[in-house]
């Protein structure tokens, strides 16, 4: 792009995004006068001065530069009962659901619908594991839109059901380029970053094409130990979406993604944070401010008081829009099928079907009349021919049921506690109490010692529960 060609974009884009001269200028940090020559054509264009316009006139893209997904929930329900926690839970029918004879992680076997997996096992101490990958999010979020129903609806009803947290990833995802990869990972060689981390390992992938010849499949940033309960994972999206789809760099929508992957505790603890606040961002921030910050290096000055990098400092919240926990629904298709059999299998039938033409035969036709569909095709016929509405399960159990089976259960003061002030709305109680000593081991706060609400809740809590359970909730309490 010629230097006029990309004074006209920057120009209309400014417009369309609502942002003066001044503005701008500001945040590319030159004069307002300065930037005005720029726009006239008056000023000769480097390539770093292109790539700072670039970068600061897509932190003000209303399309929200950075947007914040669940990309990873797996959760362990006390039951072997697979089929109540896909009706009650999911709120899906079961008869929609692949049944297959084995599965993972130990479970004998599991119910799969597209990328949303249910393992089962007769052994109690395995429960029903409930798995959602990226993909998996992505269809689960088409149901919960359907049913009306959040993220935080979801996680509340699956801890409500004593679900327990086995991991949780939360993605923020960059669609401007501000999060720059390399540059991070110079930073952190250099460095110029403050941790809690005590490992950290990068990656600079590389494929082989057709011709040998090497290709860049984009770099990569561990923070933590990928073997650890809490980690960081900064890489660029668009490399990655290349070698999966073919799909040019240039025109993926993400062009790098920071993630916070969380196992067991840490998991639970965050969805703690999530249902107390329903602000994905606070949540995902805390974590991620108390582990690690970016600095610019400053001589003869002590590390801990090195100026915060800008470009970090940007993405942690100054100077910025919030950003807020996105769904992006994506009912599942046959589309990933389709990609395989096009990159796969299609140039193979293409010639036999040279082959057919040439020697007069009929081998391809044969080929596909005497195959036999198995469980798995017909099912994904199944979900072709039907819709996003019918797979869903509209007979829910009243909410207390599954609240008050799970009751009876309950062995500590902190599961009471967290059951009873998330499912009845009460946040200040629960927060006081069961959020912010768990919080403790997730991310420093200060401890809040409250137990006063009881005395408020306990008219209401005997109603709900009875005497016997309000006698039983006090006993535990005083453990």
């Amino acid at each position: 792009m010629n230097d006029k060609n990309f004074i006209e974009e920057l120009r209309q884009k400014r417009e369309e995004y609502g942002v003066t001269q001044t503005r701008l200028a500001v945040a590319c940090g030159i004069s307002r006068e300065y930037y005005n020559r720029i726009e006239k054509g008056k000023i000769p264009l480097t390539e770093e001065l292109k790539e700072t316009l670039e970068k600061q006139i897509e932190r003000f893209n209303p399309q929200e530069p950075l947007f914040l997904l669940i990309d990873y929930f797996r959760v362990r329900f006390p039951t072997t009962d697979a089929l109540k926690i896909i009706r009650e839970i999911l709120q899906l029918k079961a008869d929609y659901m692949l049944y297959e004879d084995f599965g993972k992680y130990g479970y004998e076997s599991k119910y799969v619908l597209g990328d949303i997996n249910i393992m089962c096992s007769m052994q109690e101490h395995l429960g029903v594991l409930l798995e959602l990958k990226g993909r998996g999010c992505r269809q689960m979020e088409s149901y919960l839109l359907v049913q009306e129903r959040s993220w935080y609806d979801f996680m509340l009803d699956c801890m409500t059901a004593g679900g327990k947290m086995k991991r949780l990833d939360l993605a923020i995802n960059d669609r401007a380029g501000i999060l720059d990869i390399p540059k991070l990972k110079e930073k952190y060689k250099a460095g110029e970053c403050i941790s809690y981390f005590r490992m950290q390992k990068d990656y600079s992938g590389t494929e082989k094409c057709g011709s040998d010849t090497p290709k860049n499949t984009g770099e990569t940033l561990y923070l933590g130990s990928t073997s650890s309960e809490l980690y960081m994972c900064a890489y660029q999206k668009n490399y990655e979406q290349y070698v999966k789809n073919g799909t040019e760099v240039e025109d993926t929508e993400i062009k790098n993604r920071f993630e916070i992957r969380m196992k067991n505790e840490r998991a639970y603890y965050a969805v703690v944070d999530l249902l107390t606040y329903r602000d994905a961002e606070r949540t995902a921030f805390s974590i991620i401010n108390h582990y690690v910050r970016f600095v610019d290096r400053e001589d003869d000055t002590p590390k801990n008081q090195w100026k915060m990098n800008d470009d970090w400092a940007w993405f942690v919240g100054e100077n910025r829009e919030p950003i807020r926990l996105t769904t992006k629904p994506e009912p599942y298709t046959l589309q990933k099928a389709l990609h395989w059999l096009q990159r796969q299998v299609a140039p193979t039938i293409k010639m036999v079907q040279a082959l057919d033409k040439e020697n007069h035969t009929t081998i391809l036709k044969d080929m596909i009349e005497q195959a036999e569909l198995k469980d798995k095709h017909k099912h994904l016929l199944q979900l072709e021919k039907s819709t996003i509405e019918e797979r869903i399960d509209t007979v829910v159990p009243q909410e207390n049921e599954v609240f008050f089976n799970f009751f009876e259960k309950s062995a500590t003061k902190h599961q009471l506690v967290y059951r009873y002030g998330a499912r009845k709305g009460n946040l200040t109680f629960f927060q006081n109490y069961s959020l912010n000593r768990g919080l403790l081991s997730l991310y420093e706060v200060e401890e809040e010692k409250s137990f006063e609400k009881m005395s408020e809740i306990q008219d209401e809590w005997t109603v709900l529960c009875g005497r016997r359970k309000l006698n039983y909730f006090h006993k535990i309490s005083n453990k």
